[in-house]
C-alpha cells in the first residue's frame, strides 16, 4: 500500500515538545511515508534542518513567513541562500503575503517575498507559498518574478476556482488539508472538484488545522487519511487512489523523482 506524503508540517513547533520523537517514529505505522517540515522563521529553519538530519523520512524547506519578515536583512538572505544549498532542503518556504494582520506592513512583506522568490530561482528550487487575504498581490508578484518557472505549491489553498486556474496554468500544485473537512469549506470543495487530481497534494500544517472530527485539537500527519477520504468522496474514487496519486504529485513537486508536471493545466 502506498504511504501518504505530508507536504507541509511544523514538527519543530513547541506543541510537539512532549512527544515529538515517539510520534515521528510511529508515523509509518499510521500510513505516513514522508514529511516536508517547513521553515517559517530563521530559527525554525534551523530546527527544521535538525529534524531532517535526524529522521530519514523528513525533508526541509527553508524560508521566512510573511508575518516574520519585519526584521529581515540582506545578511539573513545570504544565510538563507547557504541553507538552501544543503542536503535534504527541497524548497524555499513558506514565503508569501499575509494581509490578515496589519504588521509587518504590506510593502515590507512584498519586498521580502520578492527576495525569497529570487532565492528559489537561483537555487532552482520550488516554492511553498503562503497567501492569506492577499490573492491579487500574491498572484501578480509570482507572475512578475517567476511566472511559475520555479514551480511550487500554494499552501492551504483558500481562494476560488478562478484563482486556482491561474496557478494550475503556471504548473503549481494546490495544498489540501484539514480545512476540506470543515462545514464552511464550500469554496475549497468546489476547487477540489474542479482541479485535476494530479495537481493536488496532501498537507497538514500541523500542529494546526486538524480535520473533523478532531478540529481544535493538535494536528499531526496521522490525521491525513481523513483528508484523503474527504478528497476521494469529492473525486468519486477510492482513498487509496487519492493517496497513490497525491504521493506521486508530492515527489514531483519536491523534485524527488525525475518527472516535473508541465505548466498548462486547466
Amino acid at each position: 500500500m502506498e504511504l501518504i506524503f505530508d507536504t507541509h508540517a511544523h514538527y519543530d513547533d513547541a506543541a510537539f515538545d512532549a512527544d515529538r520523537d515517539t510520534l515521528l517514529r510511529d508515523l509509518e505505522n499510521h500510513g505516513i511515508g514522508r514529511v516536508v517540515n517547513i521553515g517559517a522563521s530563521l530559527s525554525s529553519c534551523k530546527t527544521t534542518q535538525m529534524l531532517a538530519a535526524r529522521y530519514p523520512f523528513i525533508y526541509a524547506a527553508v524560508g521566512v513567513h510573511p508575518s516574520e519578515t519585519g526584521e529581515l536583512t540582506e545578511t539573513d538572505i545570504d544565510w538563507l541562500r547557504d541553507q538552501a544549498a544543503k542536503e535534504k532542503v527541497v524548497a524555499i518556504g513558506e514565503i508569501g503575503l499575509d494581509y490578515h494582520w496589519e504588521t509587518p506592513g504590506r510593502d515590507i512583506q512584498k519586498r521580502w517575498f520578492v527576495r525569497q522568490l529570487a532565492l528559489a530561482r537561483e537555487g532552482r528550487l520550488p516554492v511553498v507559498i503562503h497567501s492569506r487575504d492577499a490573492a491579487k498581490d500574491t498572484l501578480e508578484i509570482i507572475k512578475a518574478e517567476c511566472g511559475g518557472t520555479t514551480g511550487g505549491v500554494i499552501h492551504c489553498f483558500s481562494y476560488g476556482i478562478e484563482m486556482a486556474r491561474e496557478y494550475l496554468n503556471m504548473g503549481f500544485y494546490l495544498g489540501i488539508g484539514g480545512v476540506l473537512t470543515f462545514q464552511n469549506a464550500r469554496k475549497l470543495r468546489e476547487v477540489v472538484e474542479y482541479a485535476p487530481l494530479d495537481a493536488l497534494v496532501l498537507e497538514t500544517d500541523c500542529p494546526y488545522l486538524s480535520p473533523v472530527p478532531h478540529r481544535g485539537e493538535r494536528n499531526s500527519s496521522q490525521n491525513l487519511p481523513l483528508v484523503a477520504k474527504a478528497l476521494a468522496e469529492l473525486k468519486g474514487i477510492t482513498a487509496e487512489g487519492v493517496i497513490r496519486q497525491t504521493t506521486e504529485n508530492a515527489k514531483r513537486l519536491y523534485r524527488l523523482c525525475e518527472y516535473t508536471r508541465p505548466a498548462g493545466g486547466r
